[in-house]
């Protein structure tokens, strides 16, 4: 199933927020993105009704199976190009800037067969 790339971005916030914290709300999601808590209320409650997150009473937001599936698919997106970016000599910052453009408009197919490349050569 396809999602949008702003749905991506969602997903993937949550699940860095919470390997970071061990939970996400959504005034972090909103601090993470650049986007207005108005916003993140918005597709939070999206989210929720799709079936990709859950929310306690705490404003604590998880991923579920399915968000977590998409998150976890976007962020190793992610981590491979910006340490693949940052073997090749692009700083730190420019890396992960430019991962998350690339993780979003790339196939499967092609990402799979980037990633066995870079395997072979050590870099990942």
């Amino acid at each position: 199933m396809k999602i949008q790339e702003s749905a991506e971005n969602y997903l993937e916030a949550i699940l860095m927020l919470s390997e970071k914290k061990g939970y996400a709300r959504s005034v972090e999601i909103a601090n993470e993105l650049s986007f207005t808590k108005a916003s993140v209320s918005v597709a939070m409650k999206s989210f929720r009704s799709e079936g990709y997150i859950e929310v306690n009473d705490d404003g604590h937001i998880t991923l579920t199976e399915k968000g977590l599936a998409i998150a976890e698919k976007i962020y190793e997106r992610h981590k491979l190009f910006a340490k693949a970016l940052m073997a090749l000599g692009v700083d730190e910052k420019t890396a992960h800037d430019d991962s998350c453009r690339l993780e979003h408009g790339i196939s499967e197919e092609s990402f799979e067969k980037i990633k066995e490349y870079l395997a072979k050569q050590g870099i990942v």
